[in-house]
């Protein structure tokens, strides 16, 4: 068996402290304005993302956005519905989190335990973004700060994606 890779960024993404926060609503203002200025923005390309969503729904609107920022961003996003708990075998979430650090840049959870979060980014690699859909997310903050509307979420989307996997 070959060896687990060792990871190189937080397994787990901390919630943000207040100047990496600053930093996260900058870098979404710069996206904000290079879209209204019709000017090229950094890229996602050739990275691929997993967003792995315990929840049955595939119309959620989460969901949707994630991919629409991401896609935006030249990133491929692959949907993937786990069946793993917290309770889970180990040895299976040690292999799910080996694929998962072989085949994609990065994977957003929703409606995952932080704890099985917690052993998948020990050992996949890669970042594991969790809590996104929690208001008190610095996504959440991000988007509070650049106004109303859906646009704001995709761009705090974005600047989070660029920081994570960029």
């Amino acid at each position: 068996m070959k060896p687990s890779p060792v990871p190189a960024r937080p397994a787990v993404a901390e919630p943000l402290a207040s100047e990496p926060l600053a930093a996260l609503g900058a870098a979404a203002r710069a996206l904000q304005a290079a879209e209204r200025a019709g000017a090229p923005r950094p890229s996602l390309k050739g990275r691929i993302l997993a967003v792995l969503c315990a929840a049955e729904e595939d119309d959620r609107v989460d969901v949707a956005m994630i991919d629409h920022a991401a896609t935006e961003l030249g990133a491929r996003v692959a949907h993937i519905r786990p069946h793993l708990t917290e309770h889970s075998d180990p040895h299976t979430v040690e292999l799910t989190a080996q694929m998962l650090g072989r085949l994609y840049s990065a994977v957003v959870c929703l409606d995952i335990e932080p704890r099985l979060m917690e052993r998948l980014g020990a050992v996949a690699g890669i970042p594991i973004l969790g809590g996104l859909e929690d208001p008190a997310h610095p996504v959440a903050q991000v988007a509070a700060l650049l106004g109303d509307g859906s646009d704001a979420r995709k761009f705090a989307l974005q600047a989070l994606l660029l920081r994570s996997v960029a």
